[in-house]
């Protein structure tokens, strides 16, 4: 979405700097009212039909924005309505966090096969031959599927030599590895919250922008600005997401600005989190359980849940590094209100979670917190700052590439028993990590650390980043290497 969906990270960009704005800057509500105007300016649409739907759509993402719930088409509300119980300087997220907004989605058509204009009537008809259920017919022009009879085995396209045939679904279906999406009585979209674990691909994937999430910037910059003392806990792909002459120092100089009392590195909770389940694998596998799940992606630990409640005993009951740096932070300051800066969806629902939500008081994306630094004119490649940023681990800062977490908790498990056998095998997307555990289900990964990643390639590739995955990957090893230490076991500010 960042690199090809750039129109959409352009209105989502503006809608967030614009709710800042009016946060920053005491602007009474009722210029709410006029936002789309500025978010959607002129006379001429841009992306869809018309003017009037664009400003439409954009309403809805504003009010997702400042954290209330999207309005049904059918019922007349203002865009104000509901702002009281949002007008608030602490956590204001209610459930569902992750909206369809029906304005804007376009009905896509669910899966099917369709012929293309590639079929050449071949004498051979290897379709109709292998149809089971004789779905496929070939006529004047073309081969034809009956969408009544055809089950998508998908056997005719494969047996197609021209690869005229094609199977097209529904790109939020397409990514969502719990089968969480189907269709209302207008064919668009809809979200079953109750499977949902927050992972935000259908965001990213919808060529319309019909998904969103809700965000708390308001509530957080109302509670900057009340005095209160406001920790930001950064997670660690945010190297390389403000632009490539950003550093590290810079960025974290710039969330400061933003009236953040300071700023800490969840790779430090991370070597917290690592040091825990070395130390949880070494004890418990094979012994006590076949194989162990890591535990620091909610979406990945709420996923095995939901499908294989049998198996939920075997993810690690480690806290994640969100958790574990807030922790960090209330030590120092038991009046400190944590504030979770990160790549995703999936840690605003984990922050609503009785483990976590005690600790962790906001959570906004690199997006969203993009949005401030817009409202507040601050660029952090030009912050002159000598500063490093020195909190954690080289393998605690490799926790957002995929793979990055099993390999640092395997390198400290070794660390502590250098004689163990240890193997460990990573799955990102979720349709990938259901596919490892059934796997692992069957006994086929006994003794076994197994990573799960709800992003393809890690956190480095969530939906609230905002660069490249290839540039941030090569940004994040480097951050790696900048570190004084490699592993956890030599961080002084953790316990061991």
């Amino acid at each position: 979405m960042k690199e090809t969906y750039q129109s959409i990270v352009d209105i989502r960009r503006k809608v967030f700097a614009e709710v800042a704005r009016i946060a920053y800057y005491d602007v009474d509500i009722s210029e709410l009212e006029d936002s789309s105007y500025r978010i959607v300016p002129g006379e001429v649409a841009k992306y869809r039909e018309d003017i009037f739907r664009e400003r439409a759509v954009a309403d809805e993402r504003l009010r997702l924005a400042m954290g209330m719930d999207a309005r049904e088409i059918s019922v007349y509300k203002k865009l104000t309505d509901g702002f009281d119980k949002v007008d608030i300087d602490t956590n204001a997220y209610e459930k569902p966090l992750i909206n369809v907004i029906k304005f804007a989605c376009e009905a896509c058509p669910t899966k099917a096969h369709v012929v293309t204009d590639n079929c050449r009537k071949c004498m051979a008809h290897p379709c109709t031959n292998v149809c089971p259920v004789n779905a496929v017919s070939v006529g004047r022009s073309r081969a034809h599927i009956d969408k009544e009879k055809c089950i998508n085995c998908g056997r005719c396209k494969e047996a197609c030599p021209y690869n005229a045939i094609v199977m097209y679904e529904r790109p939020c279906a397409a990514v969502c590895g719990v089968d969480c999406i189907s269709s209302d009585e207008y064919g668009r979209a809809e979200i079953n919250h109750d499977n949902c674990v927050a992972c935000g691909r259908c965001i990213a994937s919808c060529p319309f922008g019909a998904i969103a999430d809700k965000t708390q910037i308001y509530q957080l910059i109302k509670a900057i600005k009340s005095g209160k003392r406001i920790y930001a806990a950064v997670a660690p792909s945010f190297v390389g997401q403000f632009g490539a002459n950003s550093s590290p120092a810079q960025i974290v100089e710039g969330i400061r600005q933003l009236g953040f009392e300071d700023v800490v590195e969840v790779s430090l909770g991370a070597d917290v989190t690592t040091m825990n389940e070395a130390k949880e694998y070494i004890h418990r596998v094979p012994n006590d359980i076949p194989f162990m799940g890591t535990s620091c992606c909610f979406s990945w630990a709420l996923m095995v849940k939901n499908k294989f409640p049998e198996l939920s005993g075997q993810i690690s009951d480690s806290g994640s590094p969100m958790r574990y740096t807030a922790e960090y932070i209330h030590e120092k300051d038991p009046e400190g209100i944590i504030c979770f800066i990160g790549p995703c969806t999936s840690k605003k629902l984990e922050a609503l979670d009785t483990k976590v939500k005690s600790h962790v008081d906001f959570v906004i994306t690199f997006e969203e917190l993009m949005g401030m630094f817009v409202a507040k004119g601050i660029e952090p490649s030009e912050i002159v700052i000598e500063n490093d940023v020195k909190d954690a681990s080289a393998l605690g800062r490799g926790y957002p590439i995929a793979g990055g977490v099993a390999e640092a908790v395997k390198q400290v498990a070794l660390e502590l028993e250098p004689d163990r056998e240890i193997n460990i095998l990573g799955a990102n997307t979720l349709q990938e990590c259901v596919k490892m555990v059934k796997i692992a289900k069957a006994g086929k990964y006994n003794g076994y650390l197994l990573e799960g990643m709800a992003c393809p390639g890690g956190c480095i590739a969530g939906v609230g980043t905002m660069a490249s995955v290839t540039r941030v990957k090569k940004d994040v090893q480097k951050f790696m290497k900048e570190s004084d230490i490699y592993s956890p076991l030599e961080n002084e500010k953790i316990g061991k």
